[in-house]
C-alpha cells in the first residue's frame, strides 16, 4: 500500500500539476472517510525553485526523501523553456534507484519526459499530453506511446497526459493501490468525476456544441437505461438524426463511438454494482446491458484488466449485519 509520497519539483514546474500531486496526496482526508499520506515535496536543490508560471515555490526537502518513497511523482515542467532540458543526473539517478526497490514512479503530463530521460520508459507503454506524445515517441523509439490515452500505467510506472488527466491518474492509483472508498472520498472533496479510463480520448473534436445541437440528452438517456438494447438506427430516431449525422457528431460530442461509449458506460456501473451489493455476476451483468456474464468479463478484461469476480474481491464495500 501506497502510505509515503514524494513530488520532485525542478525549475520551470507546472503549478496546477504540482498542485494535482498535493492535493490528491498532500491533504489529510481522514475526517471524510478519506486517506492521509505521508507527502513531501522535494527538490534536486532545496531552496526557491522558480515555476512555469513566473512565482517560486520554496522546497525544503532534497532527493533524500525518495530513499523510502512508496510513489515518487515527477511533476510537469517546461520542457520547451531555456535551460528546461538539462535534468541533474543526481534526480535521474534516485528515480532508477527508487523504482530498483520497487516504488511507483507517477509522471504527470511533461513528467513523463524525465522518467524517459532515466531510461524507464524503453519498452514499456506510456502516454504525455497530446502535443508532446510524437516528440517523447521519437526520444524513446522502444516505447509503446498512446497519444490518445488519458493515462497509461505499465508495472509499476504510470503516465498521464495533461492537466486534469493527471487528477484522473492519481485517483486511478489511489483506487487501485489503496481502495475504491479511498478515490471516492478524494474526488466528493475535489469535486471530480470518481473514475475516468485511461483509454478514454484526451479530447474531443467540439467539445461545446451550438446550441440545440448538444446530445447531453440522450446521453442521459442512454445511462438510464444501459439495460435496454442501443442500436446506432433506434439511437439517430430518438435524436432526430440520420445515422450517419448522429455518428458523426456523437463522435465530436464524446470522442468515440455509440457502441465504445456505451460499453465503457456499462462496465463503469457494473463496477458500482459490484462494489456495493451482494447481487450476482450473471444478474449484474444483466442489469447493465451486457446480457451474460462471459460478455461482462470481456469487457472487463479488455478495459480494467481483471475480472469481475477478482474486481469485487478488491474493492466491494463490506455489508454491515
Amino acid at each position: 500500500m501506497i502510505r509515503k509520497v514524494a513530488a520532485v519539483v525542478v525549475p520551470g514546474v507546472a503549478p496546477f500539476e504540482l498542485g494535482v500531486a498535493y492535493e490528491v496526496f498532500g491533504i489529510d482526508r481522514s475526517d471524510t472517510g478519506g486517506p492521509s499520506f505521508d507527502f513531501t515535496l522535494c527538490a534536486p536543490e532545496p531552496g526557491p525553485v522558480p515555476t512555469k508560471g513566473g512565482f517560486p515555490v520554496v522546497v525544503e526537502h532534497g532527493l533524500e526523501a525518495l530513499d523510502d518513497a512508496d510513489l515518487v511523482v515527477a511533476v510537469a515542467y517546461g520542457i520547451d523553456d531555456d535551460g528546461a532540458e538539462a535534468l541533474p543526473q543526481a534526480y535521474l539517478d534516485a528515480l532508477r534507484a527508487a523504482h530498483d526497490r520497487g516504488a511507483w514512479l507517477f509522471a504527470i503530463c511533461s513528467g513523463a519526459f524525465t522518467l524517459a530521460r532515466a531510461g524507464l520508459l524503453d519498452g514499456r507503454r506510456c502516454t504525455t499530453h497530446w502535443m508532446y506524445t510524437e516528440r517523447l515517441a521519437a526520444e524513446v523509439p522502444t516505447a509503446d506511446v498512446d497519444p490518445d490515452a488519458l493515462y497509461v500505467e505499465d508495472g509499476r510506472v504510470l503516465t498521464s497526459a495533461g492537466t486534469a488527466a493527471g487528477i484522473d491518474a492519481a485517483l486511478h492509483l489511489v483506487r487501485t493501490q489503496v481502495g475504491a472508498d479511498a478515490a471516492r472520498a478524494v474526488a466528493r472533496r475535489m469535486v471530480v468525476p470518481p473514475q475516468r479510463e485511461g483509454g478514454q480520448a484526451q479530447f474531443v473534436v467540439d467539445p461545446l456544441p451550438r446550441e440545440g445541437e448538444s446530445l447531453a440528452g440522450l446521453l442521459a438517456w442512454m445511462r438510464e437505461h444501459l439495460a435496454e438494447e442501443h442500436t446506432v438506427s433506434r439511437l439517430a430516431r430518438r435524436a432526430a438524426l440520420s445515422e450517419r449525422t448522429f455518428a458523426r457528431r456523437f463522435r465530436q460530442e464524446t470522442g468515440t463511438t455509440p457502441a465504445a461509449w456505451l460499453a465503457r458506460q456499462r462496465v463503469a456501473r457494473a463496477q458500482e454494482l459490484l462494489e456495493a451489493t451482494e447481487a450476482p455476476v450473471d444478474e449484474i451483468a444483466r442489469l447493465v446491458g451486457f446480457g451474460s456474464a462471459p460478455v461482462l468479463r470481456h469487457h472487463f478484461a479488455r478495459q480494467l484488466g481483471t475480472s469481475p469476480v477478482a474486481y469485487r474481491r478488491r474493492f466491494a464495500t463490506p455489508v454491515a449485519s
